[in-house]
């Protein structure tokens, strides 16, 4: 694979071959999704051949890339007695930022990134995920809801019931999007990112939630040593449910992100026999993960379009 990648010439090649290891079917993917079978020594080693295989086809697609604007610029003529312009160089928005890091740091603990409708219906936003007409957990959301009784999606986890129902089990998945709820302030926006992961398979536990949780923050945040709080809660698509909370610089507690065991009859919903099958899932607002990572104290300074602020705010 190594002396494969390297020969490659065109960006086009190293695309098709890329896709063919780390997409959807990949063949790195389904070794990825297997790994729970594999003994501590196995699973190191294929931690190390993703990472070496990921960074190859970096390295090669910066080569390209250096080779193509070479040989551009020797095709090009210079007039050095034109004025020169003044730079103005644009910068990624931080929501955007976070949302590259968080999708890399998921892929490459092998969950398949999956995306959704956001405008949903009754069934895939409420009854399926256990909460249905008469469940009072519906008045815990301030829903936009249509005429026609569908609603603009209160949250990610309409992605994994129809991930589920679409690919089945075993199945692990995170879905991103864009989620709706009559709420605004400092810390709350009618709308905001979620992102939601999603493991079921034979044999998963609690301590794989929190194994990939206590990963996953440790690579987003940077921090060596992340130490959690585990709380209880409830959410009526998980059973047990669980509250996550992180220390954070001097010692401050703070909420993070909810998740649990998939409620049984969120399988059943699914086609799936929670006797065969467990798993978990969580959720997040990747908004308020950035807000902790860029030291932000108002979530609507995301929102503000002034383009002064994203110049000078040093992302």
């Amino acid at each position: 694979m190594d002396d494969q990648i390297k020969n490659i010439k065109t960006l086009e090649e190293l695309q098709s071959l890329y896709t063919s290891v780390f997409g959807k079917n990949g063949t790195m993917t389904a070794r990825l999704r297997d790994m729970k079978n594999l003994d501590n020594d196995a699973r190191a080693a294929l931690n190390a051949e993703n990472v070496l295989l990921r960074e190859l086809f970096k390295t090669r697609q910066a080569e390209i890339e250096n080779a193509i604007l070479m040989d551009n610029l020797a095709k090009q003529k210079l007039d050095v007695s034109l004025n020169p312009v003044p730079e103005n160089r644009g910068t990624l928005h931080p929501l955007t930022q976070s949302l590259s890091e968080i999708s890399a740091i998921l892929e490459s603990f092998g969950y398949t990134r999956w995306t959704g409708p956001e405008l949903e219906d009754d069934w895939h936003n409420f009854t399926a995920l256990n909460t249905p007409a008469h469940h009072p957990a519906r008045d815990m959301q301030d829903t936009f809801f249509l005429e026609n009784g569908n609603v603009l999606r209160t949250q990610t986890s309409a992605i994994q019931i129809r991930a589920m129902e679409s690919d089945g089990v075993p199945i692990k998945m995170f879905g991103i999007g864009s989620t709706y709820r009559k709420e605004m302030d400092a810390t709350h926006s009618p709308m905001f990112g979620q992102i939601e992961g999603l493991y079921v398979d034979k044999g998963v536990t609690m301590s794989d939630l929190i194994a990939d949780v206590r990963m996953f923050l440790s690579r987003f945040f940077e921090m060596d040593d992340v130490e959690l709080r585990i709380r209880p809660s409830y959410f009526p698509f998980t059973d047990p449910s669980i509250e996550i909370d992180m220390k954070w610089h001097g010692g401050k507690w703070l909420e993070v992100m909810g998740a649990g065991m998939v409620h049984p009859n969120v399988l059943r919903n699914c086609g799936i026999n929670p006797d065969q099958y467990q798993g978990f899932a969580f959720g997040f607002g990747w908004d308020r993960l950035a807000m902790l990572k860029y030291g932000l104290d108002d979530i609507r300074e995301f929102y503000n379009g002034d383009v002064r602020w994203l110049k000078n705010a040093g992302f």
